[in-house]
């Protein structure tokens, strides 16, 4: 008696018996979500670039700052969250996009009443973004605009590398004196730019203070700080632009402002940054 070969299904496909036979039917996809809720500023600014029409109906607070959100005018268009359970759920979402530093409780809750949300983990890498992108486009079922501005964003990387400026260095200096290292956006920005981070050459990783000593003994071809305004008010925190030593150094070397609603969140709007800086480069080059 010849043994049976074992069915083997293709994708797409679930078995059914009934009545002794057996049957294959289509697995349904997922509905198409039309009332998506973000509470993160960096999914708020993907779902505000592939949603389509009416499909996303709410932002957090944070995507209307402009120090914050590199969208803040297209946020207008849109309801505000504060990123509270009670207010989200009563919006009614079929998708709830959240940040994996967003509230716990919230996104613990809401999925404790049956709503569905997806978390996304901070892009520290031009990589990390595309896998983001793609990742709301699914969601969405909008792949095709994901696709689009995945290759919008490699087409920039591929115009910055052609530009690249030969080996000039860069320390990033915010408020509070701090700069970012190893695995974190700003860094990737920068290699992004051809530029060689200061902090990652003194084996700095992630976000930290950088002496005002160390900065000067490094000698950074630029200086980057922030467009980050406190609405004209002193503040504390930038206490360390006025510090004499620091006015020195800033008047002998080139100094940058960058954009930080740009370097904040991860998506196509964070190559300004880079070209921002890659000009302040070439610039410097031409100096005599």
């Amino acid at each position: 008696m010849k043994r049976r070969r074992p069915m083997r299904w293709g994708p797409g496909f679930v078995p059914l018996v009934a009545a002794g036979l057996l049957f294959t039917a289509p697995v349904h996809a997922e509905p198409v979500p039309h009332r998506v809720v973000s509470m993160n500023v960096c999914t708020d600014q993907l779902a505000m670039l592939i949603a389509g029409e009416r499909q996303l109906h709410s932002v957090s607070a944070l995507a209307r700052d402009p120090n914050s959100s590199a969208m803040a005018n297209e946020a207008e268009a849109f309801a505000v969250n504060h990123a509270l359970a009670e207010e989200i759920f009563l919006m009614e979402p079929d998708l709830v996009l959240a940040g994996t530093f967003s509230s716990r409780a919230t996104v613990n809750l809401l999925r404790e009443l049956g709503v569905k949300v997806e978390e996304f983990a901070p892009a520290r890498s031009f990589d990390d973004i595309r896998k983001n992108i793609l990742r709301v486009g699914e969601l969405l079922q909008r792949q095709e605009r994901a696709g689009e501005l995945v290759s919008e964003l490699d087409a920039g990387l591929a115009v910055l590398k052609a530009r690249q400026p030969p080996g000039r260095s860069i320390a990033l200096y915010d408020a509070n004196s701090y700069t970012t290292g190893t695995g974190t956006l700003a860094n990737e920005i920068f290699r992004a730019a051809g530029l060689v981070n200061i902090a990652e050459k003194l084996g700095i990783s992630g976000s930290t203070r950088l002496p005002l000593e160390l900065l000067i003994t490094a000698q950074p071809d630029l200086i980057a700080t922030s467009f980050r305004s406190y609405g004209g008010a002193p503040a504390l925190a930038q206490e360390n632009f006025v510090h004499p030593a620091f006015r020195a150094l800033e008047a002998e070397k080139q100094s940058v402002g960058v954009p930080v609603p740009n370097m904040i969140c991860g998506a196509p709007f964070t190559l300004e940054a880079a070209f921002v800086l890659q000009r302040a480069a070439a610039r410097g080059q031409e100096r005599p």
